[in-house]
């Protein structure tokens, strides 16, 4: 049975976004962004809310920028054609290989794990990873722990009165400082 996976970058007291709003902080150097490359290339499906839609639909376009350098444009040959569907309640069309939602997310992860296919589900997006864990969704969570405090935002663990226990399968320190955890979720 395919995994579903939850993997986004963390300020070390636990956002994947500011107060302010921003996540310049996520902004990976080349090691980093060569692990994400190589993760996404294990991914049969990427489920996304509506923000991270939006932030991602960059790279429908992106290798059309003659100033990308050969990293980038792997990472947008890896990306665009991988299926995606986006949960949006408030969009009604989106583009490339996404498609939208046409059921809950728990219809939909049940859907995709009954299918044929290889690769991980990935959810991306705290406020779907949120919603997944609640319904015991998620069988790993990987986390890529950025060397700083932002002070509050949107966590990347949800916030429910439910005890998840972990364990440890995988961890990585690159030279920028950056941490990645990888956690199985015990059954």
């Amino acid at each position: 049975m395919r995994s579903v996976t939850y993997s986004m970058g963390v300020s070390l007291d636990g956002y994947i976004v500011g107060p302010d709003g921003g996540f310049d902080w996520t902004v990976p150097d080349e090691e980093v962004f060569r692990f994400w490359i190589d993760e996404i290339r294990e991914v049969g499906v990427h489920l996304l809310g509506r923000r991270l839609y939006e932030t991602m639909l960059y790279w429908e376009t992106a290798d059309q920028n003659p100033s990308l350098d050969d990293s980038e444009l792997e990472w947008a040959a890896l990306w665009n054609p991988l299926p995606k569907v986006v949960f949006s309640t408030t969009l009604s069309a989106v583009q490339g290989n996404a498609r939208l939602a046409s059921g809950g997310l728990a219809e939909e992860i049940e859907r995709l794990r009954a299918e044929p296919g290889e690769g991980d589900i990935a959810i991306g997006g705290a406020t779907l990873a949120a919603e997944a864990a609640a319904l015991g969704l998620i069988d790993e969570y990987r986390a890529m722990v950025h060397p700083v405090l932002v002070g509050g935002g949107i966590p990347f663990f949800p916030q429910h009165e439910r005890r998840v226990d972990l364990e440890l399968v995988e961890t990585r320190t690159f030279s920028s400082r950056v941490v990645y955890l990888r956690y199985r979720v015990v059954r």
